[in-house]
């Protein structure tokens, strides 16, 4: 017989904008103001302190050891020493040192308890000489300050409120490093994957959050704000470049190939290093550094250029590279490419920070190899690169396009179409390659 029983009504979800209007999420948002502020200006700090650090122990001390300039070998001990350090971090302290950057960017929550170790691993590798970048430990201080002033202040709170105040940490943070709140919200909840009424509710505090770092970051009235030239980055220097032709998608598609090809071997690299790191880190993540210092030294020797130029993320010498394409041939940008691409992959899977903006310096640097090509101009081609491998390492398109659009728009909105191509057959390429690569073998 059929059960012609009515099945019970489903629950409907939350209506969002009565949770937003409610006495408790206003609090809530004098909550993620304050949290802004503290989040922005901690990660001032933090960038603050990689940037006097790397200038001590790369200039000041090798000075004050009677030194006339710089010894060529210099960065063989310093990156082992901070191997050990970063190890120390990772084996003794909680939370792993942080999220592993070979595995993308990862904007999970990080609790509290772990920050120490976040900390002092990311300020090795990144002041040290590594080639990461700062904005992973800036979203793991950012949302674990928030996790944390919330269970101070309020120990009853809901999860879902500990979880909104965290994203406003996180929010600030990012804000701070990029100076724009409009690129810390589109980062934040694509590689978090919000949708739906959450984002709604993480969004409103987290934009508020945001605004108050970037205001920290560009002050107000007479106050100067607290940007940090030294690590941070800003629009691009590019010739202008009003409208694409039809050469200029074809070689966008083919660069964009060519880039996410060129990702995808950096990062089967990276993941395998990791593998071999992870038990026996005091070991491995040494050598690792040495290793990198050693790419950077044998590419200073081929290239006649610094060491500086291969370790480091890239972000303070990404504008000299572009604004001065006469200063480097095309056989320098190839051995650029290999040898920080190499050093790259390496640190990546070994060290704690970020993997964008070394992406985005051998972004730009294949770009300029590419406007050797005919009737690809230097600015679509650089616009291209760095978002095609913005896409290709994060898997965040639309992030990608945005980063690259915020970067080159003084030159006009002519690469504007290419850099949307390029970010879209990066990212199809490299999910491509990646099915491909981890698609079981055939059974025999």
């Amino acid at each position: 017989m059929t059960d012609t029983a009515t099945p019970p009504p489903e629950e409907s979800a939350p209506d969002p904008s009565e949770t937003m209007l409610s006495r408790e999420f206003l609090g809530l948002l004098v909550l993620a103001a304050l949290i802004g502020a503290v989040a922005a200006l901690v990660a001032w700090c933090f960038l603050e302190l990689i940037a006097h650090l790397d200038t001590w122990i790369y200039s000041d001390l090798p000075n004050g050891l009677g030194f006339d300039s710089t010894p060529l070998w210099w960065s063989l001990p310093v990156l082992a020493i901070a191997g050990v350090i970063v190890a120390f971090a990772i084996a003794r302290l909680p939370g792993n040192g942080g999220h592993v950057p070979a595995d993308g960017l990862n904007a999970a929550p990080t609790e509290p308890s772990a920050l120490p170790g976040v900390v002092l691993a990311g300020v090795a590798s990144i002041a040290l000489g590594a080639v990461v970048g700062p904005e992973a430990p800036l979203i793991a201080i950012g949302g674990g300050l928030g996790i944390l002033s919330i269970r101070l202040l309020r120990p009853d709170a809901p999860p879902q409120a500990t979880e909104v105040i965290g994203a406003a940490g996180t929010f600030a943070a990012v804000a701070f490093l990029f100076g724009s709140p409009l690129i810390a919200a589109v980062l934040l909840i694509e590689a978090a994957g919000l949708g739906g009424s959450k984002l709604k509710i993480v969004l409103v505090p987290g934009l508020l959050a945001s605004g108050i770092g970037s205001l920290v970051w560009i002050g107000m009235g007479s106050w100067t704000g607290l940007s940090t030239n030294q690590i941070s980055i800003s629009a691009l220097k590019l010739p202008p470049f009003d409208r694409p032709d039809l050469a200029d998608f074809g070689w966008t598609i083919a660069l964009a190939v060519v880039v996410a090809v060129a990702t995808f071997v950096i990062f089967r690299i990276a993941r395998g290093t990791h593998r071999i790191a992870v038990p026996r880190p005091f070991l491995v993540i040494p050598l690792a550094g040495v290793a990198v210092a050693g790419l950077a030294i044998a590419f200073s020797q081929a290239a006649d250029k610094s060491v500086s130029e291969v370790l480091f993320s890239g972000e303070d010498s990404i504008n000299s590279l572009v604004a001065n394409p006469g200063d480097w041939s095309l056989s320098a940008l190839a051995l650029l490419l290999a040898f920080k691409g190499l050093a790259y992959g390496l640190s990546v899977g070994t060290f704690r920070g970020g993997p964008t903006f070394p992406a985005m310096l051998l972004g730009a640097a294949g770009g300029m190899m590419a406007a050797q090509l005919p009737g690809f101009d230097l600015t679509p081609a650089v616009a291209v690169g760095i978002g095609a491998a913005i896409a290709s390492v994060l898997r965040l398109p639309l992030s990608a396009v945005v980063l690259a659009l915020v970067l080159t728009f003084p030159a006009g909105p002519g690469a504007s179409p290419l850099i949307i191509v390029g970010c879209l057959v990066a990212y199809l390429t490299s999910l491509a390659l990646s099915a491909r690569a981890d698609a079981p073998a055939p059974a025999p």
